[in-house]
């Protein structure tokens, strides 16, 4: 199953309907809305406060009105902060209840997790058959810069909105991770920046270690190509790659924790989004 159509949340791009790189989920959502309803606005807009000073307010509706996206303790501060010193201005807040407690403005709105509505849940997976081994070089440290194997155990975290008090069933996720660790199996991990060329049947690999130089010609059908060094953490990362498209829709986040050797190891979360 391709893996290029997923993407992590450091990857994602939030484009409005004006054409505006907006900065996160929320203030997509809330630019969707206004263009949806016809209604105006300005992103970003910059107004001045106390001493000469500006802030910018995530959106300026109309001619006057101000809305703030609260995502965190710095805009609560800020919009309190606007609120003190310019109390001319119409403008509320939009956010999580959890930030409520930190904004005394009532007409605001922030948005409750009740009973009745959609829940976020989690499971995790940890079996000694969810292993995988593999082969690799790390030529940027010296004591792993010679080829050299492992057998790692791996646990998934998978995080989603629930229905029927479930994220998903255990016996499926099972199976979609060991789906997943197939593809990486007995491989030779190495960092795609070390291709020297290839050809129907070999990638050819050469790079200068703290062990001196290596050339090598690796089989194709049983060489994995990462984006940076096959590290653990880049591993778990890629691990996640693997696992996001084969999930259900309602999976919102991905925690992949790798085992190399005893009592260490790499933790990766990330949120995912499928695009298309």
């Amino acid at each position: 199953m391709p893996t290029e159509r997923v993407v992590l949340d450091s990857d994602l791009r939030y484009i409005d309907p004006r054409g505006n790189l907006v900065r996160t989920r929320t203030e997509f959502s809330l630019a969707q809305t206004l263009s949806f309803i016809g209604q105006s606005y300005q992103y970003d807009a910059e107004i001045e406060l106390l001493g000469g000073k500006s802030t910018r307010i995530d959106f300026k509706v109309g001619s006057n009105r101000y809305i703030e996206v609260i995502d965190s303790d710095n805009d609560a501060a800020k919009f309190k902060k606007v609120r003190e010193e310019r109390p001319d201005l119409d403008i509320i807040a939009v956010g999580h209840s959890k930030y409520a407690s930190k904004i005394s403005e009532m007409e605001s709105m922030f948005f409750y997790d009740g009973p009745d509505q959609m829940q976020t849940g989690s499971i995790f997976i940890e079996d000694p058959s969810l292993a995988f081994d593999y082969a690799h070089i790390l030529p940027l440290v010296e004591k792993c810069s010679v080829l050299h194997g492992h057998t790692s155990t791996v646990m998934v975290e998978i995080i989603g909105s629930m229905k029927d008090n479930l994220v998903i069933d255990f016996g499926d996720a099972k199976r979609i991770i060991k789906e997943a660790l197939g593809a990486i199996d007995h491989k030779f991990f190495i960092n795609r920046k070390y291709l020297l060329k290839d050809d129907d049947l070999h990638y050819h690999v050469g790079f200068e270690g703290p062990k001196g130089y290596f050339n090598l010609q690796l089989p194709k059908s049983t060489t994995y190509l990462l984006s940076g060094e096959a590290t653990v953490e880049n591993l778990s990362s890629e691990i996640i790659r693997l696992l996001a498209p084969r999930m259900p829709a309602n999976v919102q986040a991905l925690g992949v924790y790798i085992y190399e050797g005893v009592n260490k190891g790499a933790h990766i979360i990330a949120g995912v989004k499928k695009e298309g």
